[in-house]
């Protein structure tokens, strides 16, 4: 993260049951109800890192509450499960280190769920196929699948 004040952006995801997962997200205030994301999502989906969101402050929350994105940064996120949970030289962490190889980051959840993020000037269709030739348990978060594949959706 920078050395730049930060706040909190709750972000709302519905889920299948009706109700939603909510994530908080690090951001760096803008003014004017806008943030920049400072952290990849976990849940949210059509956000990625350093994206600006708008966020007004939610009264019932009392925190701001993403509403939608002011501008791209041009990273995109995909997210995957890892089995085993990666440590130290094992196949997840080859798959982790073969990501990076081509050019992305990753922020942990935990040892078993990452965020990736995919910088401007890296082919998300090239991160894809290396995941799905290691048999990576994974899914697009930004952009989503539905956004990339509508006749499929």
């Amino acid at each position: 993260m920078s050395n730049d004040p930060i706040a909190k952006v709750l972000f709302r995801v519905p889920d299948d049951e009706g109700s939603a997962t909510v994530e908080m997200l690090w951001t760096i205030p803008l003014g004017d109800e806008r943030y920049k994301l400072d952290n990849s999502p976990f849940y949210a989906y059509g956000v990625s890192w350093q994206d600006t969101v708008f966020a007004p402050v939610d009264a019932q929350e009392g925190l701001p509450t993403f509403q939608s994105v002011v501008a791209k940064s041009g990273n995109r996120t995909v997210r995957i499960i890892l089995d085993p949970p990666v440590s130290p030289g094992n196949t997840s962490d080859q798959v982790l280190q073969g990501l990076v190889a081509l050019g992305c980051s990753y922020e942990g959840a935990n040892p078993g769920y990452m965020s990736v993020n995919i910088p401007p000037g890296i082919e998300l269709q090239q991160v894809c196929s290396y995941l799905v030739q290691q048999d990576a348990q994974w899914e697009h978060a930004d952009p989503t699948y539905e956004s990339l594949f509508p006749d499929e959706a």
